[in-house]
């Protein structure tokens, strides 16, 4: 299939690499001319071209059924961006956001385009800086028929089943969707899929807050606050490692920390201080809206804001696992 991609990011950039791996041609636009041209450079040969423009992005997409996919952050350049498309693009066309779009955003964008009969589909993307190689995790939303359309470009952006093991169970149970065992899902009408990656990442974010807490425990057991046959000095890195191999713990964030702590086991190239996408937060405004008890994504949000003030070996961990999966430059 032919796709236009706008925003070359982390993550826009390896998409429309993979993409061109699997086949599919792709026309490709930054406002920084630089990222377009290094995309271009790395993609299969003759299958990326670049734009100059959005305007000469959707010139250069032909057939009756046009697609342009936004990987570009949440928030005003998003709206900018659907709403440049929108006076571009006719009737049938099709508009993805596989940013962290908020939501209730895509439900509103959905209806705005169905007047000028253009589909648009929200994809919850998850891979990070990884998904290039990895594949990427996708929960998507909007018509069945503008799913059904993109499916190619989903499939191949998706891991596949790789070696995971299937679920005990699913080949006999109802109503299971077979694309989930291949790592992307329709999740239902716009807004869903942002929804459930929404909720991915608020998830996302108790998980890095205990593997945070637990190592800093650990790592401060030899404290002069303790009795001297109560202080161990333990090796996180060491640590990290163990438990990579058949603890109930073991887990791709696990791995990124195990990663961190082996190079530099004081993280002191980081600040500690960490940030937050906006999804952990929407998270907890739906649990509120619902009233939905979430005690530990209220916890982990709360306390990356207090990271930014006062800093414990604990923020580091948790930059040193955003950096792993997303790239994401939290420096001293």
């Amino acid at each position: 299939m032919q796709i236009g991609i706008t925003g070359l990011g982390r993550m826009g950039g390896n998409i429309a690499v993979r993409l061109t791996r699997h086949g599919h041609d792709v026309i490709v636009y930054d406002r920084d001319s630089s990222v377009v041209e290094k995309t271009v450079q790395r993609a299969e040969a003759g299958k990326a071209v670049a734009a100059t423009s959005l305007e000469d992005l959707v010139s250069r997409l032909n057939g009756p059924k046009k697609i342009v996919w936004s990987m570009l952050p949440a928030g005003q350049i998003t709206e900018e961006t659907v709403s440049t498309l929108s006076g571009l693009l006719t009737k049938g066309d099709i508009i993805i956001d596989g940013g962290n779009a908020y939501y209730k955003d895509d439900i509103r964008r959905a209806k705005t385009l169905a007047e000028k009969g253009i589909d648009y589909v929200d994809v919850g993307t998850s891979g990070g800086v990884w998904g290039l190689e990895r594949g990427y995790c996708m929960m998507y939303g909007g018509t069945p028929e503008a799913a059904e359309h993109i499916d190619p470009i989903l499939a191949a952006l998706a891991p596949g089943q790789g070696d995971v093991p299937r679920t005990p169970g699913r080949d006999t149970g109802k109503d299971l969707d077979p694309r989930a065992e291949q790592g992307y899902l329709y999740c239902g009408p716009a807004g869903s899929g942002h929804f459930v990656k929404m909720v991915h990442n608020g998830i996302e974010y108790g998980m890095m807050q205990a593997f945070a807490e637990g190592f800093d425990v650990m790592y401060r057991k030899d404290s002069p606050l303790l009795a001297e046959d109560e202080r161990f000095s333990l090796n996180m890195a060491d640590i990290a490692e163990v438990w990579r191999r058949g603890s109930v713990v073991s887990s791709w964030l696990l791995d990124l920390t195990a990663q961190a702590l082996a190079k530099n086991g004081e993280l002191s190239e980081f600040s500690g201080e960490v940030s937050d996408s906006g999804e952990g937060r929407w998270t907890i405004e739906a649990a509120i809206e619902e009233g939905v008890p979430v005690p530990v994504m209220t916890a982990a949000l709360f306390t990356r804001f207090r990271s930014r003030t006062d800093n414990t070996f604990a923020e580091k961990v948790l930059s040193a696992m955003r950096f792993g999966f997303g790239g994401h430059v939290e420096t001293k």
